[in-house]
Parts: C-alpha cells; structure tokens; sequence
C-alpha cells in the first residue's frame, strides 16, 4: 500500500529479457534505501514492483508480460520513473490509499502553464471513467492528486510547480502515455451495487 506521495525520481538503467517479462535494474535517484529488503514493494511510475536486488542507489524489479500489457514507462532505458517505498501505516498519509494496481492507460491532452500552477488534461479510458469524479482523488504515474474537473472521458488536474519538480511530470509533453489508479473507495462502492444488482436479479428470478 502507498500513498500517491513521490520520494524520488529514478530512471531505469539497464532492462534485461526474463522470460515474456523484464528485469529492471533501476538507478533511485536518491530513494533512501534505509530498511529496505529483499521482497519489498517499492511503487515504479505507480506499478507496485517487489525486490528482487539492491545496492546502495539500484533496486532491480522481474516485471511480468501482464504488467507491461496493463502499464507505460517500464520497458525503455533512460526512461523516468516516480519511485515511493511502501507505507508504513503508523505513517502520515498526505496523499490517498494507493495500491500500485494500474486500472488503466490515459493519454495526456494538454499540459500547460494556467496562472500559478499548470493543468494536465488527461484522456481515460471509458471503463473507468465512471471512477473519477470533481475533487476526488486519482493517481497519476503513482503521484496521488485531487481532480479539479472532468468532462466525459477527460479528467483535468492543477499542478503546483513544486509537484513538477520533484516527479517525472516535468518531462510530459501532450500526447504521452501515463498509468492510472482510480480511488480505491470508488472500485469497492461500484463492487458494491453491482453484487447487490445481481443479488436482487437473482431475488426476483427466484
């Protein structure tokens, strides 16, 4: 479990075949690998990764074909990627719940200075644009942010300079491929009614 919150930006160095996968060997930007082990979860571009080598400044991560199917960013050296350690839940939380499940692909429509801040336009698929709704929370390449509009299938998000800054949304120009999260509350609530439609069809049949 993560929490949308950015601590560094790595950049992939090395990929390696495995199988129908990858292995990643990935330089972190100064991650603070403190306590770090083998077998933890570290969120890669909001892909949660697990451990499977490290160093001092390099985690290496086995990236399965399904993973690489349902996400964008992990597959070309050089590439940037927003890096957060798992959440410890006696922690602060200062973004949302974040799982590192990619529900699905979005493709950057406009991104642009407006004022002070700057807006990302971003185009979601139409099986999950149900999930986001004005000021609830959405994840981004792993970085937790509030919705500011949405209309129809294109969500609108500020972004303050400092956000910028510290994550790989300084490199995003119009038309680039980026990974979704929806509100993990939104997927269990939609879980919700459908059982409970079902329930009663079933009901009603019986």
């Amino acid at each position: 479990m993560f929490s949308g919150i950015v601590t560094a930006v790595g950049r992939i160095e090395q990929i390696e075949p495995l199988g129908d996968g990858l292995r990643l060997t990935v330089d972190t930007g100064g991650l603070d690998l403190d306590g770090t082990a083998l077998g933890d979860s570290i969120a890669t571009s909001g892909v949660c990764l697990t451990v499977i080598g490290l160093d001092d400044s390099r985690v290496k991560f086995d990236v399965s074909r399904e993973t690489l199917n349902c996400s964008v960013g992990l597959d070309h050296v050089g590439n940037a990627v927003n890096l957060e350690k798992a959440l410890a839940l006696n922690g602060l939380i200062g973004g949302h719940l974040v799982t590192g499940h990619v529900d699905g692909i979005g493709e950057v429509m406009n991104f642009a200075p407006l004022a002070e801040s700057f807006e990302l336009v971003v185009r979601v698929p139409d099986t999950i644009a149900g999930y986001i709704a004005r000021k609830g929370s959405i994840t981004v390449n792993g970085v937790s942010l509030t919705v500011n509009d949405v209309q129809g299938c294109d969500f609108s998000v500020n972004l303050i300079p400092h956000t910028i800054a510290v994550t790989n949304f300084r490199h995003l120009v119009t038309g680039d491929k980026v990974n979704l999260e929806i509100d993990l509350i939104a997927r269990y609530v939609d879980r919700m009614l459908v059982w409970r439609k079902e329930q009663n069809m079933e009901e009603g049949n019986a």
